[in-house]
């Protein structure tokens, strides 16, 4: 299927699911929370008390990992993501690497998946002795390829020539939000026209050299933005796959480099969220293990370094998971008491918490060989 057919059969096939009750739909209100000049987006669900809690995935490609999960049988450890899928919930093939399927727990209509295919379909296939991690399993611990950006993109584009307006994220990694180790990409329509939150703070940075990432300064946490040339969504695709591509590793470079500068930073591998929208690309990271959001809307791609996952609300002792929609400034939370927590400590005090304190100043300086760029 054609990126364009995808976004144009998404509406029908939601509401089939919804009516079907394969896809269960959690009704929420957003409330606007103005902090240091952002007004951030609080989303209430209590609804989302009754879902069901997931574990923890494991990120680990190890085979060894993977052959136990075949040994304890498919049942056990089952992957939602990998066929045979739930038809109510199939929307189809995006080329020959990618499903669609719209999530099954929504908090907003006609969320749906871009899946990487290739990881049951590899256990199921292959005995163990004979098991291809490397080129069968495809983690969400690692980072988005070209050709993921590339289609992520297209889809992005698509929605947006038929009116609708909606962001990529990508959560990586052990510490990212994510809820399931199979490699997939989450498109989310917005309500407001104008982007999430984030999009209108670097909209507003003046830059000097418009082909380089800048941060912004007004976030009280470490955050890389790359913004697109304004012809690149009329571009063709193999045009924008690298545009999008040279974007992400420009700013996968700064998200390192700060964690570098960070001492405390837990031993392992890097975590980070990235966010890719039509105007900007940015990034975010975190402690442990590769994790990262990726966030996209048509024009840019943000990033944001992680060092933890969750956040403990002080007065209520409540845990909040925050994952690349906080970074775009949209909060999740399940009760009255929750949402007058969150405000009461802040928005800020809370990303901050759970990503690193910014050293831009240090890599547009260029020092230890750093990245340079722009703050503002």
């Amino acid at each position: 299927m054609l990126p364009r057919e995808i976004i144009d059969k998404i509406p029908s096939f939601y509401e089939k699911a919804l009516a079907s009750g394969d896809l269960f739909f959690f009704p929420s209100s957003i409330h606007h929370y103005l902090e240091s000049g952002v007004e951030y987006e609080i989303r209430l669900c209590p609804a989302l008390q009754r879902k069901p809690h997931l574990p923890t995935p494991h990120f680990d490609e190890n085979v060894d990992v993977i052959a136990k999960a075949v040994e304890n049988g498919a049942e056990k450890s089952k992957d939602p993501f990998s066929p045979p899928y739930n038809a109510g919930l199939f929307v189809g093939y995006l080329e020959e690497d990618y499903v669609v399927l719209l999530n099954k727990y929504a908090v907003v209509a006609e969320h749906f998946l871009v899946v990487t295919k290739g990881f049951r379909e590899s256990l199921l296939r292959t005995s163990i002795t004979t098991l291809n991690v490397s080129s069968e399993f495809r983690s969400q611990s690692s980072p988005p390829t070209p050709s993921d950006l590339k289609h992520s993109y297209a889809l992005l584009v698509a929605a947006s020539k038929a009116r609708k307006n909606m962001i990529c994220i990508y959560n990586c990694g052990d510490l990212s939000g994510a809820s399931q180790p199979h490699k997939h990409l989450q498109f989310i329509p917005l309500e407001n026209e104008d982007g999430p939150p984030i999009e209108a703070l670097a909209r507003n940075v003046k830059l000097e050299n418009p082909d380089k990432p800048f941060s912004i300064n007004s976030l009280p946490y470490a955050n890389h933005v790359y913004r697109f040339p304004s012809r690149l969504a009329s571009s063709k695709p193999e045009e924008y796959e690298r545009t999008l591509t040279n974007a992400f590793i420009s700013l996968l470079d700064l998200a390192i480099s700060t964690i570098r500068h960070d001492p405390d930073y837990p031993a392992g591998k890097a975590s980070y969220n990235v966010i890719l929208t039509l105007e900007h690309l940015v990034r975010s990271h975190a402690g442990m293990c590769l994790a990262f959001w990726l966030i996209m809307f048509p024009l840019a791609q943000y990033i944001f370094p992680r060092k933890g996952e969750n956040y403990t609300l002080s007065s209520t002792g409540g845990i909040l998971s925050i994952n690349s929609l906080g970074y775009a400034g949209m909060l999740l939370v399940k009760s009255e008491e929750e949402l007058e927590a969150v405000k009461k400590e802040g928005v800020g005090k809370i990303l901050g918490s759970v990503g690193l304190k910014s050293v831009h100043e240090i890599q547009v300086a260029g020092v230890n060989g750093d990245h340079d760029g722009l703050r503002l």
